[in-house]
């Protein structure tokens, strides 16, 4: 009964309006995201390459070198998704403007 009333108050709830504002404001979050996290891999990958692996045994050579490769890659693709959202964002936001623009002249 009391799931039916959390329901109907989730659904007349309206969606919030995106607006140029919010969206040039989410690309400047996630950018700044971004930029730490390129920040961060650019440090760890040289951190990496300046304390190499001292160990004969091939298999250790072979397994810190995936698991090297693993955090710099995850730290890349973290780069990437936020460059993305933070361009996609940055692109509705001037959609909206434009679109705001050219309806007032109506």
């Amino acid at each position: 009964m009391s799931d039916e009333n959390v329901t109907q108050q989730v659904e007349t709830q309206g969606q919030v309006q995106s607006s140029p504002l919010r969206c040039i404001t989410g690309a400047m979050i996630s950018a700044g995201l971004g930029y730490g996290l390129y920040s961060l891999m650019i440090a760890t990958a040289t951190t990496f390459a300046n304390k190499p692996i001292h160990s004969h045994n091939p298999i250790v050579m072979n397994i810190a070198s995936a698991v090297r490769t693993l955090v710099v890659g995850v730290m890349a693709l973290g780069t990437g998704v936020f460059g993305i959202v933070a361009i996609g964002l940055l692109a509705l936001g001037v959609q909206l403007l434009v679109q705001q623009l050219t309806k007032k002249q109506y």
